[in-house]
């Protein structure tokens, strides 16, 4: 899989486990990892309270104004889980 995705230029990010080589990984995908729960309480509440996940939309019409709607709602809300990231993980140092 990971190389079908390479050809498509997609990387794919995992953790390494016992059974894995262990891999170089960079600091960012390593922080995106490490927060990876905050990113799948987001898409949850994306499909869940936000109601994206539907599947008999009738047009694609319907299907963009009920994704817009969804994210609209979402930007809307006022208490989001957030990723707090230091400057460090992307390379640079606070000035």
């Amino acid at each position: 899989l990971n190389e079908k995705l390479k050809e498509l230029d997609v990387d794919l990010i995992t953790t390494v486990r016992k059974n894995m080589k262990s891999k170089a990984m960079s600091a960012f995908d390593r922080a995106m990892l490490s927060k990876r729960y905050i990113i799948e309480t987001i898409n949850d509440q994306l499909k869940n309270i936000s109601q994206i996940e539907h599947s008999r939309h009738r047009s694609e019409t319907s299907f963009m104004l009920n994704l817009i709607s969804g994210i609209v709602a979402y930007c809307l809300k006022k208490q989001k889980p957030c990723i707090k990231l230091s400057a460090d993980v992307f390379g640079m140092m606070p000035d």
